[in-house]
């Protein structure tokens, strides 16, 4: 299995502190972003390599920040991969990214996908369970708890068996507080669906874009993300998960 973590955005809103230096590599707590990430999904079996993907600007930090990190004991290969972007005007967007990397590193193994702003204060390994029993897409859900805050983000329908059945992004009216994170699965069989989608030209940015469009199309899965979790957007976003985060200490729980 392999794992993408996207972090070739330009977070503008959260300009300056975002200058010069990558979203996923500011510090949260004592530590950067991406490190949160990767402490949670390191426990899901089965991940032999996780890629990076950055854009031009910020490359250089990423390969700052990679030569410390490899000399960990990782148990994963770490693989940076550049998209050649340089500013909002030219990115590829999330789901770009996505298949610039399918193409790029010939992918062929089921793939977890995450967003590399995405804190969680616990583990995934429930994640990772939940792909290899479904064998199927699987989206990470967590309930917000404000229908204000679910405008934001996606409306979603789910059976009782965590079936998804529609998905809608930047819903108007949401139905519960239920919301679709940026966390997927995608295995193996169904990588040639996220090419298709590119190739028909669809729009590459919002990877929830994805999910409702492929969400007709075969049986998509949800699991719900346990503890916390934080969507590092602005700096009042920020300024509060390390608050948060430094409570709970900088190791998640």
């Amino acid at each position: 299995m392999k794992a993408l973590i996207l972090a070739a955005g330009y977070a503008t809103r959260l300009h300056p502190l975002t200058l010069t230096q990558p979203k996923p590599l500011l510090h949260v707590a004592g530590k950067p972003m991406i490190e949160y990430v990767l402490d949670n999904i390191t426990p899901i079996q089965g991940i032999d390599q996780v890629f990076v993907v950055s854009n031009s600007r910020f490359i250089d930090p990423f390969q700052n920040w990679a030569a410390l990190h490899r000399r960990k004991s990782l148990p994963y290969e770490l693989t940076l991969i550049e998209d050649g972007s340089t500013d909002d005007s030219n990115r590829l967007g999330a789901i770009g990214d996505l298949h610039l990397v399918l193409e790029k590193a010939h992918v062929q193994d089921d793939l977890i996908v995450v967003a590399g702003d995405n804190l969680f204060s616990q583990p995934l390994t429930g994640f990772g369970e939940a792909c290899r029993a479904r064998n199927a897409p699987v989206l990470g859900i967590y309930d917000v708890g404000s229908l204000d805050l679910a405008r934001k983000y996606n409306n979603l329908e789910v059976e009782d068996g965590g079936r998804l059945l529609r998905f809608e992004e930047k819903p108007a009216h949401p139905a519960s507080t239920l919301v679709g994170i940026a966390l997927y699965y995608y295995p193996q069989h169904i990588l040639p669906l996220i090419r298709q989608y590119v190739s028909e030209g669809n729009n590459p940015d919002q990877p929830g874009r994805l999910v409702q469009w492929m969400c007709p199309r075969t049986p998509f899965f949800t699991w719900q993300v346990p503890g916390l979790w934080y969507d590092i957007g602005s700096k009042e976003t920020l300024e509060e998960a390390n608050r948060i985060f430094a409570r709970l200490g900088s190791t998640p729980r």
